[in-house]
């Protein structure tokens, strides 16, 4: 992979702490900085299971994924504030299902376009792996971008994984998904989860992170996040606890972190 042009060199910070990459961190990855790791780190010492969230966030990922390209019969994804790339991303699910499966990753991060390299090099020859430098508060760009690869007569899935939390005020949040589904068909869906306001330590948590410079995180109640699938018809299990998202460990247990996935009557 090359590395970065300098103008994006530019604007990565590595002295402010970045919310993909302190996701990063949390998920194991090597993509982030000592800023990154220390507002992590803050974070952890009050919340420690901010880490078991984001490795529980890939498990949730993989397994929505999987259920649209397997069982749905979803071909088309749009992944919107992908984030940094580390292991089974969307692409390798969806197309690890069905090789022909097409994604278009969207993220406004100069890191993250520094490694959509890598994400574009890894498709299958049968599919397509596209990315999109956007912000999600403009969803009629995503889509005109998003429209030069996927068929938008088709059902498509669409992706906010735990990114609408650095939006501050619901109806935008609801205004930004709206407008996102009702541009796309009948048997789209929609998978969205985030961390939810369901404890006093992940409470303090988000406070630390915001004390140590990162970019504050609005945690919401899970029924603030249900409402962002109003018109929507819920996929068992309804929004739930991600880790009991159809769980494969018997004796998996819930986290402050709600997720769904609903289809587009």
């Amino acid at each position: 992979m090359a590395g970065p042009d300098p103008e994006l060199a530019a604007k990565l910070q590595p002295d402010v702490p970045h919310a993909a990459r302190i996701w990063n961190y949390w998920m194991g990855g090597k993509d982030n900085f000592q800023s990154d790791r220390a507002a992590g780190d803050a974070v952890a010492e009050v919340y420690p299971e901010i880490v078991l969230m984001a490795q529980q966030s890939r498990v949730f990922l993989v397994r929505a994924v999987r259920h649209l390209a397997a069982e749905a019969g979803i071909r088309q994804f749009l992944d919107i504030g992908t984030g940094l790339p580390t292991m089974q991303n969307t692409h390798a699910v969806a197309q690890g299902v069905a090789p022909d499966s097409r994604i278009v990753y969207v993220d406004n991060d100069p890191m993250v376009l520094v490694h959509a390299r890598a994400l574009l090099a890894s498709t299958t020859s049968e599919g397509v792996t596209t990315y999109v430098p956007a912000d999600y508060h403009d969803p009629e760009k995503i889509l005109a971008e998003a429209a030069q690869t996927l068929d938008f007569d088709q059902p498509i899935a669409v992706m906010y994984m735990g990114v609408m939390g650095y939006e501050p005020d619901l109806d935008v949040v609801r205004s930004i998904v709206g407008r996102t589904m009702d541009a796309v068909p009948s048997g789209s869906h929609l998978v969205l989860w985030d961390g939810t306001n369901t404890s006093p330590a992940v409470v303090s948590g988000a406070e630390r992170l915001a004390q140590s410079g990162g970019v504050p995180y609005i945690l919401r109640s899970p029924e603030d996040l249900a409402s962002c699938f109003d018109g929507l018809v819920m996929v068992e299990p309804g929004l739930v606890p991600i880790p009991l998202w159809r769980p494969e460990d018997p004796d998996a247990v819930g986290i402050d972190a709600y997720g769904a996935v609903a289809r587009k009557p």
